[in-house]
């Protein structure tokens, strides 16, 4: 049987602890988030789940999710809310509320928030190579680059991906965030 993992107070919301089962609110959970750049929700807790990363992010127009990369395992998001622009494999694709994108392994990629208002992403990826040296890496790419999403010069590193950009901070969810 397996047990509940207890979800406590930390100082920006709830987080998870254990590696039980849980239920937990998002707007009541850790969040992080800096101005110019998309809030994702802390849904896992340390040390995340062992096989499959679930991330909710909120996207202004403009804002992208991440720097456009590929990784090794597969993901797929589904816009819950507002707008969204895909570019994949260099093509821009529009995305609206209940649209899924499968993103197979190997496949370059970026979400960036479109339309008049925020945008709610469930992102959900296999767990399979992250954290390790071969999980993928961030290309050039000129369509994400039009969004501010490209990296300068391809890198595997992470912080080189992000160096230009300011680190999200931990925070609490912001009324707002979510559209409707």
């Amino acid at each position: 049987m397996t047990g509940e993992a207890r979800v406590q107070p930390a100082e920006h919301g709830l987080v998870p602890a254990g590696d039980g089962w849980h239920v937990l609110n998002a707007r009541a959970a850790a969040w992080r988030h800096v101005e110019g750049r998309s809030a994702v929700c802390e849904l896992e807790g340390e040390p995340g789940f062992a096989q499959a990363g679930v991330s909710l992010f909120v996207l202004r127009p403009g804002e992208a999710m991440a720097m456009y990369h590929w990784e090794v395992d597969q993901e797929d998001f589904l816009v819950l809310a507002g707008e969204a622009l895909l570019v994949v494999e260099g093509e821009e694709r529009p995305l609206r509320g209940w649209d899924l994108f499968h993103c197979p392994a190997g496949t370059k990629h970026v979400l960036v928030g479109a339309g008049s208002g925020p945008s709610v992403v469930l992102a959900v990826g296999a767990r399979d190579h992250a954290g390790s040296a071969g999980w993928g890496g961030y290309t050039i790419d000129e369509a994400a680059g039009r969004h501010g999403a490209s990296v300068e010069q391809d890198t595997t590193d992470e912080w080189k991906a992000y160096e230009r950009l300011t680190h999200r901070r931990p925070t609490r969810y912001r009324e707002g965030w979510r559209p409707g």
